[in-house]
């Protein structure tokens, strides 16, 4: 199967469904991982503005993906993409040329205007030619998944992958990624130790239910068991 992965900014695909692209690419799946903006806006760490910022989120965006692919960087404005003249075009291009089989990118009810416009243009070029996997917004607020998918395996390298990010201070990212992992993984009454991502679709036809496309969601235990307290 070939995927897409398009996320609005450097750090996106890290944070918001990093385990669910490792878990495809260990199945064999082929991945094609996108980012459309430069991350030019984005500067947090250090004093570094416009050019000189957009290669540093390159250059770190590249490492940190470096264990699923080379990332297609579309350069688009970062903070600007829903007014940004040929946005649209440049994501619809994109998937023209890629033909994937399955797109995973923001949902609409994120909280980033950058991630909003994004989700509304793949999900006009998508069309009813292939289903769109929308990943939860961080923290989660507002967000009813329908599919949950067990990242454990590939956790700390979710981890590793967002820390790489180091011009962003990274670690409230990854602290914030792995709480949220850890309470849909909690949400399966999943044991101590396991992670998930959790994700929707719009439930369109054709794409109704796309469950066999995706990886397995977490292993849950009984939770109730003879001779317990009840919850375990």
């Amino acid at each position: 199967m070939r995927v897409l992965a398009i996320g609005a900014h450097p750090d996106d695909l890290e944070i918001f469904c990093y385990g669910l692209l490792a878990s495809l690419k260990s199945a064999g799946h082929e991945l094609i991982l996108a980012v459309a903006t430069d991350g030019a806006a984005g500067v947090i760490a250090g004093k570094e503005e416009g050019d000189a910022l957009a290669q540093i989120r390159a250059d770190e965006t590249i490492t940190a993906l470096s264990a699923l692919g080379r990332p297609e960087l579309l350069g688009l404005a970062d903070g600007k993409l829903a007014i940004q003249h040929g946005a649209a075009e440049a994501v619809d291009t994109l998937i023209r040329q890629t033909q994937p089989e399955l797109i995973i990118t923001h949902d609409m009810s994120d909280y980033h205007p950058d991630h909003r416009a994004l989700s509304a243009f793949v999900t006009a070029s998508a069309g009813f030619g292939c289903p769109v996997l929308f990943s939860e917004p961080l923290m989660g607020v507002g967000f009813l998944p329908d599919y949950f998918v067990d990242i454990t395996d590939h956790h700390d390298a979710k981890q590793t992958a967002i820390l790489a990010h180091h011009s962003q201070r990274p670690e409230r990212f990854a602290a914030a990624a792995k709480l949220m992992n850890r309470y849909r993984a909690a949400q399966c009454n999943a044991p101590e130790g396991c992670y998930a991502e959790s994700y929707r679709t719009d439930g369109r036809f054709p794409f109704a239910d796309i469950r066999a496309m995706l990886p397995p969601p977490p292993a849950y235990r009984r939770f109730y068991d003879a001779g317990s307290d009840g919850f375990i």
